[in-house]
C-alpha cells in the first residue's frame, strides 16, 4: 500500500522519513519505552535510522505494518509512533492490532488517544478492519489509559502472551469495533447473550 497521511485537530500522522531518526532516537532513550515495547535496549542511533529508513517503508510496501510518525500540527514536533501490526486484512478475520509509544515530554496531553481514534477510523473505513486489538504488557497502565480513552473495551489478561527480553509476560487485551465509533461493519456482530 502507498503510505497515507492522516490529520486530526492537533496532529499530523504521516509516514516516517530519514529526518525523523534523531527525534526517534531521543525519544527511545526514555527507559519506559524499551521497558514496555519491543524496541532494542540500549537504543542506538543506528536502530532509529533502520526503523525510519528501512522498516517503516518496508512495512507499507509489504502490507505487513503501517507505521505513522505522530507529529503536532503547530510545529511538526514528533509526539510518538503508532502502527497497525499483525494485519489480517485479506482474510475473513479482517482485524489488526494497534501499537504505540509516546515521547516522555508529550505524555498527558491526550495526543496519543487522539491519534489512536484517527488510525482506528482509517482502519475501519479504508482498510475495512472489523476488529482492532490493543495488547500491552500487564502493568502498563499508561498504555491502558490511552486505549480506554480512545474507546477500547478491556477483555482480560492473556497469560504468557508477550515474549519480551527473554521472558514471557502476561498481556492485557482490549478491542475496538466499528460500532464503538458509530461506524458500520460488513459482517454483523452477534454478541453472546449472557
Amino acid at each position: 500500500m502507498e503510505p497515507v497521511t492522516l490529520t486530526t485537530e492537533r496532529l499530523v500522522l504521516r509516514p516516517f522519513s530519514p529526518a525523523d531518526a534523531p527525534a526517534v532516537h531521543a525519544a527511545c532513550q526514555d527507559p519506559d519505552i524499551p521497558r514496555w515495547t519491543p524496541v532494542p535496549s540500549p537504543y542506538d542511533f543506528s536502530h532509529a535510522q533502520d526503523f525510519v529508513v528501512r522498516a517503516c517503508p518496508e512495512g507499507w510496501r509489504t502490507d505487513s505494518t503501517y507505521n505513522f510518525a505522530v507529529t503536532t500540527k503547530a510545529d511538526g514536533t514528533l509526539v510518538g509512533a503508532m502502527g497497525l501490526v499483525h494485519l489480517a486484512l485479506h482474510t475473513a478475520e479482517r482485524q489488526a492490532e494497534i501499537g504505540y509509544w509516546t515521547a516522555k515530554e508529550r505524555r498527558g496531553r491526550g495526543y496519543t488517544a487522539e491519534a489512536v481514534r484517527e488510525v482506528a477510523r482509517w482502519a475501519f473505513t479504508s482498510l475495512r478492519v472489523e476488529r482492532l486489538e490493543w495488547l500491552a504488557q500487564a502493568g502498563n497502565t499508561g498504555s491502558r489509559a490511552v486505549a480506554l480513552k480512545a474507546g477500547f473495551r478491556m477483555e482480560g489478561t492473556l497469560r504468557a502472551k508477550i515474549a519480551h527480553r527473554a521472558t514471557r509476560r502476561d498481556a492485557w487485551i482490549g478491542s475496538l469495533l466499528p460500532a464503538d465509533l458509530g461506524l458500520a461493519s460488513e459482517t454483523p456482530h452477534l454478541p453472546f447473550p449472557g
